[in-house]
C-alpha cells in the first residue's frame, strides 16, 4: 500500500512536538511515509526562543522515508498555515494525513488512516476521516467500528484533493446562509456551538480553518468518519494552544487494534451517537446569552452597516 503523506503543523511548543513525533515514530508505517513539517514563525519577541527550540528539534528528525521542513520567517497563524500547507501537499499527492504538534497517536494510527483513505476515496458523502472521537456515548447495540457524523474533526484527520477543493475558505455565501433559519439549524446538527464559531470567524474574533471546513461538509451534505474508539489523544488542552483553553473535557481513552471498514452505504448517521455529539456540544443558557449579545448582535450591526439589510438572527435553535 502506498502511504499517504503526513502533514505536521507546529509553532512554539517543543515539548508537545517531541511527544507527538515520538508517538508517530512508533507506527510501523512511519518508515515508509513522507513527512511534511510546516513550522510557523514567531508572533513576537517572546516566541522567538521557543520557535528556535522547535526548529533545533526538527533538524534531528528521523524515522520517515522523506522529511520536508518548511520554516516560516513570519507568523502566518494556524488557519492560514493549515489551509496553505494542506493545499500544497494535496496538490502533489491527492490525499493527506494531517497532524498538529499536540496530538499523541496510537501505534496503529497510520495503518488505520491509510486504510480509511483508500477505502472511502470514492464515497461522495465522505469528505474527511479522523482518528479521534469525542468522549460521547456509542451504544452497545452499535455493531460497526466506524461511525459517521456531520462534523469535521481537526485532530488527526485526513482528506482527498477533490473534497478539499470544494472548500471556499472565504465563505462567500455567508450572508445568504445567515438569512436562512433552516440552514442554520441544519448546520448545528453537528453541534450547537458551530454557528457561533462560524460567526466569530467571520468577525475576526477567532482564527479557525476548522469551522470553515465543517461548513464545507454541511454545504455539501457530507460527513466525517470517526472510529468508535479513539486513536488520538490531545495533550494541547493545557492552555498553551492557539484556540483551546485549559480543559479535560475532550480527554478520551485511546485504543489499539484493527478496525473493520464497513461499506460506505452502511455508514448512515446513527441517531443515538449524533444525540451524544449534540449533548456534548450543547451550550449553557449563560453561553447562549453571551453569544447572542457579543457575537450575533455584533454581526447584525456590522451586516446592516455593510449590506443595509434587516437583522437576520433571532435567538432560537432548538435541535431536533
Amino acid at each position: 500500500m502506498k502511504t499517504a503523506p503526513i502533514v505536521l503543523f507546529c509553532f512554539n511548543r517543543p515539548e508537545h512536538l517531541k511527544k507527538m513525533v515520538e508517538a508517530l515514530q512508533q507506527n510501523a508505517l512511519s518508515a515508509v511515509s513522507t513527512l511534511y513539517v510546516f513550522s510557523d514563525g514567531p508572533r513576537n519577541q517572546s516566541d522567538m526562543s521557543k520557535v528556535a527550540a522547535v526548529r533545533d528539534y526538527l533538524v534531528t528528525l528521523s524515522g520517515f522515508r522523506e522529511i520536508h521542513i518548511v520554516e516560516k520567517q513570519e507568523n502566518a497563524g494556524l488557519a492560514n498555515s493549515v489551509i496553505a500547507g494542506v493545499t500544497e501537499v494535496l496538490q502533489k499527492h491527492g490525499r493527506v494525513i494531517v497532524m498538529e504538534d499536540d496530538l499523541v497517536c496510537t501505534n496503529d494510527f497510520l495503518d488505520y488512516m491509510n486504510k480509511m483513505l483508500v477505502e472511502y476515496k470514492d464515497a461522495p458523502s465522505v469528505f474527511s476521516v479522523t482518528g479521534y472521537l469525542f468522549p460521547i456515548e456509542v451504544p452497545k447495540t452499535y455493531q460497526l467500528d466506524i461511525c459517521s457524523l456531520p462534523r469535521a474533526s481537526s485532530w488527526g484527520w485526513g482528506t482527498w484533493l477533490n473534497r478539499w477543493e470544494k472548500a471556499n475558505f472565504n465563505v462567500p455565501d455567508f450572508s445568504e446562509f445567515m438569512q436562512n433559519p433552516t440552514a442554520k439549524k441544519g448546520f448545528m446538527q453537528g453541534g450547537e456551538d458551530m454557528l457561533a464559531m462560524l460567526v466569530k470567524q467571520r468577525l475576526g474574533l477567532i482564527d479557525s480553518w476548522a469551522i470553515r471546513w465543517c461548513y464545507t461538509h454541511f454545504k455539501y451534505q457530507a460527513n466525517c468518519l470517526y472510529p468508535v474508539r479513539s486513536k488520538i489523544h490531545s495533550i494541547g488542552t493545557d492552555g498553551r494552544g492557539t484556540n483551546v483553553r485549559y480543559t479535560n473535557r475532550f480527554r478520551t481513552d485511546t485504543h489499539e487494534g484493527g478496525l473493520s471498514m464497513p461499506d460506505a452505504d452502511s455508514l448512515k448517521i446513527d441517531a443515538v451517537i449524533q444525540k451524544g455529539l449534540q449533548r456534548f456540544f450543547r451550550l449553557s443558557p449563560q453561553r447562549r446569552v453571551i453569544n447572542y449579545f457579543k457575537v450575533f448582535r455584533r454581526w447584525e450591526k456590522q451586516h446592516m452597516l455593510e449590506e443595509k439589510m434587516i437583522p437576520a438572527f433571532a435567538p432560537q435553535h432548538k435541535l431536533t
